[in-house]
């Protein structure tokens, strides 16, 4: 009886009538691979997609589902029902009491739409792309299929439509953490965080609910030109907390004071007089800069970095990441300063130079440059001597070495003096041969008659070259009987005079000459060497001294 009756309800379902927008109970009488055939007890089945299922895997045959008939019967006389539809109108009240509370409801993100994402909250749902999170993501996609709790933000029953917000949830529960976070944290604090942001001085760190900011000295004790040479956007990290300000909610991080600081042993470590190994990091005008570990860096001055070459500049002679070795010269664990040098590495050639050149030593080399005193000839490379001017002749006044000297000349020199204090190396040109005036008597004497040629024209007279490089002076008054006004209407620069010898001076190295006495007689010869011992002191230019001189300074006015 009982089975008779059953069957009666049965049959009576069958022979329900099925309207628009029922909701009905159903049973599944098979899954497909993308769908599942439902029988609502209608004269056929109706079909439901795998879409509208939250966990399709899961789904088996005999299970009741509730379906809304969208259509009783369509043209070719199937059903047209619909899971999710059922849903929403069933959770539609709920929905509706949710929103009026404030509350928030949790669901599952079912696709990416245009600006932004569908949630399924029993009810589908709109999350704009502004909503999802504090900062809009930049692929949606990475959150399809994850469940999440939302805040209802807008609720319109008339069109049955429901925008969510995840953002304010996640933002309370971010100041929450932050105030959390505020409160118990310590200086010294060893924290996880996630590399949020990356600047030229630093990196924002996201400590899950508070920003601290790593700063780009405190990230390592080395050299560090970008924080992005050591931390990348996303990447987590273990943090020391430096310095709180809870009022302005800032928090200062450190990596490098996670390792011990290298400064702390450095004399231990690198005693001066050590060899050293490193890579130059940085150069400079001033020298280089050798990073002998992380952390630690050594600068080569760029007087160290030669004893006898010029370098005007570390560029010159080393290269960016260029491998060297070096000494350690001093240190400042203060101020963490390293001394170091290079050229230490080699013999200082001046500490051979005493036993290589002593005073004596006859060189050859070629003249390497000339300046306003002197030049310098090369002993050997990056061994130069000085030739002074005054050690040039023995009997002409130089007033510019380029006079006598020209820039790659050969020259033969004798060295004088070997200062290692100041690293110079004197040497002569003249010291080669004798002084004439310590053997004046062999060549000249007062009377004897000489020829030679005009050198150099001054106001007071005229200088003759005489043999032994030997210069003389021809006064104004010594040039003719007749009055001479200007010395220059009378004598020309190379003209070849004949003229007496009237004075010798050894002490003064003067050689005083005659034109007008070249026919006198020995009477008349010491008549006008009394007139020439009679002038004053300051006419007396026979002196070669003072009469260059004065000779250069008439040039120069005229």
């Amino acid at each position: 009886m009982a089975a008779t009756a059953s069957f009666a309800d049965l049959l009576a379902q069958y022979d329900r009538s099925l309207r628009a927008g029922d909701i009905v109970k159903g049973t599944i009488i098979e899954v497909r691979p993308k769908e599942v055939l439902v029988d609502i007890g209608g004269k056929s089945e109706g079909v439901v997609s795998a879409s509208e299922f939250e966990n399709f895997s899961d789904v088996k045959a005999g299970d009741i589902i509730d379906v809304l008939i969208e259509k009783a019967e369509d043209r070719e006389g199937n059903i047209l029902i619909s899971k999710e539809k059922a849903e929403f109108r069933q959770n539609w009240d709920r929905i509706q009491s949710i929103c009026n509370e404030g509350g928030t409801v949790q669901g599952k993100v079912k696709g990416v739409v245009k600006g932004g994402l569908i949630v399924n909250i029993g009810v589908e749902a709109f999350v704009p792309a502004s909503q999802v999170d504090i900062l809009p993501p930049k692929n949606l996609l990475v959150y399809v299929g994850n469940t999440y709790e939302f805040k209802v933000v807008k609720l319109n029953p008339e069109r049955q439509n429901v925008v969510l917000s995840r953002r304010e949830l996640v933002e309370a529960e971010r100041n929450a953490r932050r105030t959390a976070l505020l409160t118990e944290m310590v200086p010294g604090d060893v924290r996880k965080g996630t590399v949020k942001n990356i600047t030229d001085f630093g990196a924002f760190i996201d400590l899950n609910g508070l920003d601290g900011l790593l700063h780009i000295t405190d990230m390592s004790w080395g050299r560090l030109s970008h924080p992005s040479e050591m931390l990348r956007v996303g990447q987590e990290i273990d943090v020391v907390v430096l310095d709180i300000n809870r009022e302005k909610e800032r928090v200062s991080l450190g990596l490098k004071q996670k390792l011990a600081n290298p400064w702390d042993n450095i004399e231990g470590k690198y005693p001066i007089g050590v060899r050293v190994k490193g890579k130059v990091v940085n150069l400079v005008p001033y020298g280089a800069f050798v990073e002998i570990e992380p952390g630690v860096e050594g600068l080569v001055h760029v007087t160290e970095l030669s004893w006898t070459k010029r370098i005007a500049k570390p560029s010159d002679v080393l290269k960016q990441g260029q491998e060297v070795e070096a000494i350690v010269l001093g240190i400042n664990r203060e101020e963490q300063k390293i001394s170091l040098g290079i050229r230490q590495l080699e013999t200082n050639p001046w500490d051979l130079a005493h036993e290589k050149y002593p005073p004596g030593t006859n060189v050859k080399g070629p003249i390497r440059n000339l300046t306003s005193y002197g030049a310098f000839i090369e002993l050997e490379e990056g061994l130069d001597g000085m030739i002074h001017v005054s050690d040039m002749s023995w009997t002409r006044k130089i007033n510019h070495p380029s006079e006598v000297l020209k820039k790659g000349d050969m020259v033969e020199a004798v060295v004088l003096e070997v200062d290692k204090a100041n690293q110079r190396i004197s040497v002569g040109l003249k010291q080669l041969g004798e002084d004439p005036w310590s053997n004046i008597d062999k060549f000249y004497k007062v009377g004897d008659l000489v020829s030679g040629k005009v050198t150099k024209l001054a106001s007071f007279g005229a200088f003759v070259g005489l043999q032994h490089e030997i210069d003389g002076l021809v006064h104004i008054s010594q040039v003719s009987e007749d009055r001479v006004d200007k010395i220059k209407n009378v004598l020309k620069p190379g003209q070849d005079v004949t003229a007496r010898v009237i004075k010798i001076d050894r002490a003064d190295r003067r050689i005083g000459l005659s034109i007008k006495a070249a026919n006198y007689s020995p009477e008349q010869l010491k008549a006008e060497q009394a007139v020439l011992d009679s002038l004053k002191p300051g006419e007396d230019l026979v002196a070669l001294e003072h009469a260059f001189s004065a000779a250069e300074e008439k040039k120069a006015s005229e």
